[in-house]
């Protein structure tokens, strides 16, 4: 950090943009030939390297800083995304530390200057503020103010823990923000490096192993779900906070298994019913279910939930886009229109959710989670009664589709609390009692022959979709501007060129971090687009091919200023559903 330092006093004190630590330039003297200049804007405190970069155009007082710790040095050899979310969450206090002493309520961050750390959630996902990846060594001792003399034996590139952050530097207070870049950072780094804790990784990646070994396992058994015997299902309001105090889940006995030492229950595959009174804990059994296509970390409560990873929660949005798709199993005419071939700029809440069932299937999902309570009625159910009244009706409902879907190998877990058409059609049906859970599969049938409550399954129908993206026809470019635009929303919007994409009803996408990323994941299919690339699904598996290798960040671009810096990697589920709703 020699070398920074002495650029930043260099500097004008009443600076509010703090230029020159982003030029990283340095007279080398190497051990034989001519002197030279090089540009490189990582800084070092022993082995730690501290890569300066700007966010953005707007906010050169506030650097992005990738803290690149040799994994070596803190004894990690397996480098998973377990084990960089491990870090990011035992780093967390160090910052909090740093923050509690720059904090004055009376003053902005830009006065008191801040350090910005991503906050995850109790998922475990591919971010770009904690990640491991080769980087180069410093290869140079220090000579006076930005003169350095190469190294006779270089050290080679290293695996890194890298660390992002952003920091606020306090605007006309230089010493203060060489203090904060120089010293105070590197020291907190310092200490976690001293205090990180091996044993607690050991213990991150022997749960991260299960949740594998549990996710393996399901793909080729007759489960698509599974939820651990102790779980705590139930949420704090308002957070997603496993609830004090709560009842831990126990199975029933009847589909009690265990799966890598872990003893739960297992949801087979099929038609599967979850019922119950009001607040008795069905919604949040669906909802457990759904946070499991992701991992989650120890202490969540839902770490041993695990879900077929390309579930997906299908539910009404009226109002949304719908772009070509076959809906007919569901609809079977349309005025003005063709259900197999299907579009419109505003979809009814029975069309929207049939849309969101077909696109889900065509993406590859093996499991549809649907609660009644965000669903279109008409959509859901039709009983005898009004089938006998209303002959004429181009609505095929679910119940007579659902067996049809599982016969196709896609299964369904529903929550039903206020119809009971479903309990004819369901394989398994359980009850909801205070969060205990029953098997009433036998019962629920027993009832549906006393009432002769039974499914009236339809033909089956063409489910294929003949329609296919071609991966052109949307720009980030308004129409007649040379600027690109993308802003994301916390509302729930996502703003590229002249499109505003509603992605509320995306209820996988549980972090801001995944909303930011989405909106530059569309940016890149956008700007990035060749003659004889392909459609949108060979290009989006080529680029997460990428990411996969290069990292989230490969997406990013500093140009959008209303765009946050962190970022974490929706699944491509999601970004495919995003295309299919632009207008």
């Amino acid at each position: 950090m020699k070398r920074l330092k002495s650029k930043l006093l260099a500097m004008d004190s009443d600076t509010v943009t703090y230029t020159a630590m982003y030029d990283g330039s340095m007279g080398v003297i190497p051990l034989s030939g001519p002197d030279y200049a090089d540009n490189d804007p990582t800084y070092y405190s022993d082995a730690v390297g501290f890569f300066i970069s700007g966010t953005h155009k707007l906010a050169q007082d506030k650097p992005s800083v990738e803290i690149r710790i040799p994994a070596e040095m803190l004894g990690i050899q397996t480098y998973t995304a377990a084990a960089a979310d491990h870090c990011l969450r035992v780093f967390a206090p160090y910052i909090d530390a740093l923050n509690a002493g720059l904090y004055n309520r009376s003053r902005p961050d830009s006065e008191n200057g801040r350090y910005y750390l991503a906050r995850p959630g109790g998922e475990i996902l591919v971010r770009n503020t904690a990640y491991f990846a080769l980087r180069p060594q410093k290869d140079y001792i220090n000579g006076g103010g930005s003169t350095v003399y190469l190294m006779e034996n270089p050290p080679p590139p290293a695996m890194c823990l890298c660390l992002r952050i952003q920091v606020q530097l306090p605007r006309r207070k230089l010493r203060k923000a060489v203090q904060m870049l120089c010293r105070d950072l590197p020291e907190a780094v310092e200490m976690f490096m001293m205090q990180f804790d091996p044993t607690a990784l050991e213990k991150t990646l022997a749960l991260a192993e299960k949740q594998a070994a549990i996710r393996r396992w399901l793909r080729d058994s007759e489960y698509c779900a599974f939820i651990a015997n102790g779980s705590i299902l139930p949420r704090e309001k308002g957070t997603q906070r496993p609830l004090r105090d709560a009842l831990s889940f126990q199975s029933t006995a009847r589909d009690e298994i265990e799966i890598a030492g872990v003893r739960g229950m297992g949801i087979r595959r099929g038609v599967t019913v979850i019922t119950g009174g009001g607040y008795s804990g069905k919604s949040t059994l669906l909802d457990a279910i759904a946070a499991g296509i992701y991992d989650h970390c120890s202490g969540d409560g839902r770490e041993l939930c695990i879900t077929d990873e390309s579930a997906v929660s299908v539910s009404a949005e009226e109002g949304r886009a719908v772009r070509r798709i076959n809906i007919s199993p569901f609809i079977r005419w349309i005025p003005g229109g063709d259900p197999a071939d299907f579009s419109t700029d505003h979809a009814s809440g029975s069309t929207s959710q049939a849309a969101n069932v077909m696109e889900a299937v065509e993406a590859g999902a093996r499991l549809l989670l649907l609660d009644e309570d965000r669903s279109a009625a008409n959509f859901m159910i039709r009983d005898r009664m009004m089938k006998e009244l209303i002959a004429r009706e181009p609505i095929t409902p679910f119940t007579d589709r659902v067996g049809e879907a599982a016969r196709r190998g896609v299964s369904s877990v529903l929550v039903i609390g206020g119809s009971g058409e479903y309990l004819a059609c369901a394989d398994r049906v359980y009850r909801m009692d205070e969060y205990r859970i029953s098997d009433v599969t036998e019962e629920a049938h027993r009832i549906c022959g006393k009432y002769g409550i039974r499914t009236d399954a339809a033909p089956d129908a063409d489910w294929s979709q003949r329609k296919h993206l071609p991966g052109e026809g949307y720009s980030s470019y308004p129409e007649g501007s040379g600027s690109e635009k993308l802003t994301v929303s916390g509302m729930g919007f996502i703003c590229i060129g002249d499109q505003q994409v509603d992605i509320r009803g995306l209820r996988a996408l549980v972090s801001d971090g995944q909303r930011m990323a989405l909106g530059f994941i569309l940016r890149y299919l956008a700007v990035s687009r060749k003659d004889g690339d392909g459609g949108i699904t060979e290009r989006l598996d080529a680029l997460y091919d990428r990411i996969a290798l290069e990292g989230v960040d490969l997406v990013y671009s500093s140009f959008f200023t209303e765009c946050e810096r962190f970022l974490d990697l929706p699944r491509k589920e999601e970004v495919l559903a995003v295309i299919r709703r632009m207008r």
